[in-house]
């Protein structure tokens, strides 16, 4: 009897699960973002160098004008895993920024270039300007936006996805929002300053289409579409909130390394021991 009670309850228990992640997935009113194929994937994935500064370059010539990255230092462009560029390099994209400092000798705060070991200066001074410059709208700090956003995959998928080590869900959706915008379906009204996007929780957003074909130029060749834009500057942004990944995942490597040779020494070792036992 006890044992049926159990397993009523455990059935039932699973049910609430499902239906609970049912009723948020309905609410949500988004699809699930088409997953993508990107370098860094994978446990032996690597940032490709070429990306990242393309997609630096979109950051600062379209993303910059409303977003800030105040948790990136222009130093770390040019660690290991990083973006590839020289001291020299560094010294002059930090250059381009005006940095508050002070206060000096007369008490009152001044503006400097900046220097490598300075960080993204903030685009606002506050939160209040920056609402009032986006009719309410918060622009939010990319620094670690990559991994602050997600979605539900919903079972078995997070299963597979454990097998499989993807972790690549935020990309994967920030590359979705960057390129799912239309125009609204019939019926649907948009508020001022709002716009239609597939992917975005709810659809109404306030952030208007970032991106447009031959909007940044690049010279290396690669094609200058919206999803070449987004694939770049969604690469950059990982980067950003993780930029030790490659080192991670080479000590990651490393370390089950060392696991299988351990277990086989002591396999052999207790093996050897207890040979002679019985």
């Amino acid at each position: 009897m006890k044992k049926n009670t159990l397993l009523a309850l455990g059935i039932a228990s699973a049910l609430s699960l499902a239906t609970a992640s049912a009723v948020r997935a309905a609410d949500a009113h988004a699809p699930q973002p088409p997953r993508q194929s990107w370098s860094f994937s994978g446990p032996l994935g690597k940032f490709d160098k070429a990306q990242l500064q393309r997609g630096l370059k979109v950051y600062r010539e379209v993303c910059q004008a409303c977003h800030s990255m105040n948790l990136v230092a222009f130093r770390t462009l040019g660690q290991p895993g990083a973006l590839g560029f020289t001291e020299g390099q560094i010294k002059t994209i930090a250059g381009e920024y005006q940095i508050t400092d002070g206060p000096n000798d007369s008490g009152e705060m001044f503006q400097r270039p900046g220097r490598p070991s300075d960080y993204f200066p903030p685009i606002y001074p506050n939160e209040q300007a920056a609402r009032a410059t986006h009719n309410g709208a918060l622009p939010v700090d990319l620094s670690v936006i990559a991994k602050a956003r997600t979605y539900e995959v919903g079972f078995p998928g997070f299963l597979i996805d454990i097998v499989r080590q993807y972790q690549e869900n935020g990309v994967d959706y920030i590359h979705a929002l960057l390129t799912g915008y239309s125009e609204p379906p019939a019926g649907e009204t948009l508020g001022p300053g709002q716009h239609w996007n597939k992917f975005f929780p709810g659809h109404k957003i306030a952030m208007t289409p970032p991106l447009d074909k031959d909007r940044v130029e690049y010279t290396d060749g690669t094609p200058q579409t919206v999803d070449q834009y987004a694939r770049d500057v969604t690469a950059f942004l990982m980067w950003a909130a993780e930029p030790h990944l490659e080192s991670r995942k080479r000590i990651g490597f490393q370390v089950m390394i060392f696991l299988i040779v351990f277990a086989g020494l002591a396999y052999f070792t207790k093996k050897k021991v207890w040979a002679n036992a019985h």
